[in-house]
């Protein structure tokens, strides 16, 4: 079983999940425990990526934030149970550019920011231990 640091899986998730789906990468590599990143603008990055990233099973890809469902469904989940009067604003929300500085907004006027936080570091951590199980890693706190 390869080991995986839990903060150095944590910053690839973040930087993957930064932009929209593909456009920042992070690969794992199962025979060195390295993470390469890559982006659509890979000038940013000095190393020499290998040839064989996104072809290999040697690597396995770092998820984006929506498809380990984190995304304005992991927002519901908490607006459902922390503020469900205010649902159906936060649903449409989400049809919208700017959904996320309004969602967040509307929590710091709630009084909730700081429970949305923790709710979504919780879900952060059980989704990435979850694909970490799934894929045959060991996680290790750092």
């Amino acid at each position: 079983m390869v080991a995986v640091r839990y903060d150095e899986l944590c910053k690839a998730f973040d930087f993957v999940s930064s932009a929209g789906p593909m456009e920042h990468n992070a690969y794992f590599s199962l025979d060195t425990g390295k993470i390469w990143w890559t982006s659509d603008s890979n000038d940013a990055f000095d190393e020499e990526i290998p040839d064989d990233l996104e072809t290999s099973d040697r690597y396995l890809a770092i998820p984006h934030k929506n498809q380990l469902d984190l995304g304005k469904r992991l927002a519901a989940r908490f607006v459902a149970q922390a503020l469900p009067a205010r649902y159906e604003q936060v649903e449409g929300y989400f049809r919208r550019q700017g959904a996320y500085a309004r969602f967040k907004a509307l929590l710091e006027h709630e009084g909730v920011l700081e429970r949305w936080y923790s709710f979504e570091a919780d879900a952060v951590e059980s989704a990435l231990r979850q694909w970490c199980a799934e894929n045959g890693l060991e996680l290790v706190q750092t």
